[in-house]
């Protein structure tokens, strides 16, 4: 398979996987892993929010997916222009929309419309207005140069097939000093083959993860100052092994391999970043 043909399975993959998840109304687990998993709320209070930011977005815009809680460290102002990668249902979108206020604006980003259709439903819910959802892939943000002041994204980067374009991307759309805070899945040690090849694996945010090394210099290299690193924690530590899909558990088990042998390679990340 050429590449530019994996790449092109690897988008329609996560999008198949994400329209289904927009259809059932919930996940129930980090990254889109098994539909089995905690309540959307109780994951999304394993990987950082709390109870007064769970209570002010509609039902619906909390799936359960993420890995972390990155908009409250971006530390946003009225009026300012945000950016959320890979929005989702509106969840984060619809939190940073709340600290810019009506003079703000909040532009969220997902290839899935399906997604979308469910994003700007609960905008509507929520009674947001400065809030927009815009059809496009990280990779070629449908958004002018230099008009933002801040960006956002929750463990959907580690997606992308082509992630140092994101983070160039990223740094296209930011104003001069604007800043990055975002939340990912990235690595420490190399993962087994089982792993690394397994496609549920990828859309479920793992086997497609960054080094740690390369990841944040790819972030440098976008045109970002060094990267401030918020958090840090062990993923599977953090959710056990409903953050592993049940089909990848079950090849491990066939290889010999647990969960446990998984210990601290795979991180959950929050990072802020500045744009030079």
């Amino acid at each position: 398979m050429t590449e530019s043909k994996h790449t092109d399975a690897i988008v329609t993959k996560v999008r198949d996987r994400y329209s289904r998840i927009a259809e059932l109304g919930e996940c129930g687990c980090s990254c889109g892993m098994s539909t089995e998993g905690s309540a959307p709320s109780d994951v999304a209070r394993k990987i950082g929010y709390d109870d007064a930011s769970l209570s002010v977005v509609p039902d619906g815009a909390n799936l359960g997916l993420g890995c972390g809680a990155p908009v409250g460290h971006l530390r946003l102002k009225s009026g300012e222009t945000v950016v959320d990668l890979g929005s989702g249902a509106g969840f984060d979108a619809l939190l940073a929309a709340r600290e810019v206020g009506p003079s703000g604006k909040v532009i969220g980003v997902d290839m899935t419309p399906a997604m979308l259709e469910r994003a700007r439903a609960n905008a509507r819910k929520a009674g947001v207005a400065s809030v927009e959802f815009r059809e496009g892939l990280l990779e070629a943000l449908p958004v002018e140069t230099a008009t933002v002041d801040a960006i956002t994204s929750n463990c959907v980067i580690n997606l992308a097939p082509d992630k140092p374009v994101v983070f160039r991307e990223a740094a296209r759309v930011l104003r001069p000093g604007g800043r990055m805070v975002i939340s990912d899945i990235i690595l420490d040690g190399e993962l087994p083959e089982v792993v690394k090849g397994d496609v549920e694996a990828y859309v479920g945010c793992i086997a497609g993860a960054m080094q740690r090394p390369a990841y944040f210099a790819a972030i440098e290299a976008a045109g970002f100052e060094p990267v401030e690193l918020l958090k840090d924690v062990d993923y599977l530590a953090m959710l056990g092994d409903e953050a592993l899909p049940e089909s990848l558990l079950g090849k491990m088990h066939e290889n010999g391999i647990q969960s446990a042998d998984l210990a601290g390679r795979i991180r959950s990340v929050t990072c802020r970043a500045q744009r030079r």
